[in-house]
């Protein structure tokens, strides 16, 4: 396999099939090459699912000119995506959240339990695809959590990739202390983002309820991707923080969601290096 695998799980849904349209654009850009994975609990069901993912596999590898390796897992979606995810090295995950095929169903909760136990970033999608420019327009929560170096980092990957634009949202806060340490970390993701030659907007949230004004926010200007961090894991916490995540992954604008781990991922590693 080469370096850059991007692994999608399908339950062969209309947005897992969102997902993987999501993963041959990245796999464009990034030349890389796709594992389209389909997890079953039975092993008497492994033939019957082998079909048709290497129908799929075939039919959009024909399409896009990708290569896209089919692959068929007996287990739980739970354990088995992260656990693909590393023995193949992949780089990024791209998930569809709705969409229920018996137990194997990756919907709202579930998606952030899969997220959650394994080490690689996700990107998970509804139904709106990718443009032919990627994601022009990123929105990025900055709160008072100290993984918010991390978000940014992955995001200015992207944004660099497809020349895209970042939105920084921050919270709507009174108390002095959240709001000088606020100002510290805009300041810092401005710079960085000016050093790395990115476009950024900053916006101040207008109500108190960060997680309903980052969706509004993302909403009205179109975003394609909002970035986060799960902060799920113990000891994780922050103004985005309180489970947060699955109101975000599942936000009704349908707008994309990558997603990443703190407590696993070093800053100084991207999503494609």
């Amino acid at each position: 396999m080469k370096k850059n695998i991007i692994l999608v799980p399908t339950d062969f849904t209309k947005v897992a099939d969102c997902a993987l349209s999501h993963a041959v654009k990245l796999a464009e850009s990034y030349k890389s090459e796709i594992v389209l994975l389909h997890v079953v609990s039975k092993q008497s069901e492994v033939e019957t699912a082998r079909t048709k993912v290497e129908a799929t596999a075939k039919k959009v590898s024909q399409e896009s000119g990708i290569v896209i390796i089919p692959n068929v897992r007996v287990g739980n979606i739970f354990d088995d995506i992260g656990d693909a995810a590393s023995e193949m090295n992949a780089k990024i995950i791209l998930m569809g959240t709705h969409g229920a095929r018996g137990m194997q169903k990756i919907t709202g909760s579930y998606a952030l339990k899969v997220i959650t136990n394994s080490e690689v970033p996700f990107i998970v999608v509804q139904e709106k695809g990718i443009k032919d420019t990627g994601y022009d327009d990123i929105v990025v929560p900055i709160d008072l959590a100290k993984e918010t170096k991390q978000k940014l980092k992955y995001a200015s990957e992207l944004a660099k990739h497809f020349n895209s634009k970042i939105h920084l949202i921050v919270p709507n806060e009174s108390d002095e202390y959240f709001v000088n340490q606020l100002k510290r970390n805009i300041i810092f993701a401005k710079k960085y983002l000016a050093e790395n030659g990115i476009n950024s907007t900053t916006k101040v949230a207008e109500s108190g309820n960060f997680v309903k004004e980052v969706i509004k926010f993302a909403a009205s200007i179109d975003a394609d991707l909002i970035s986060i961090m799960n902060l799920q894991n113990e000891g994780m916490s922050g103004l985005f923080g309180g489970g947060s995540e699955q109101q975000i992954i599942t936000n009704e604008a349908q707008i994309p969601v990558m997603c990443v781990n703190p407590k696993s991922t070093s800053v100084s590693r991207g999503l494609f290096s």
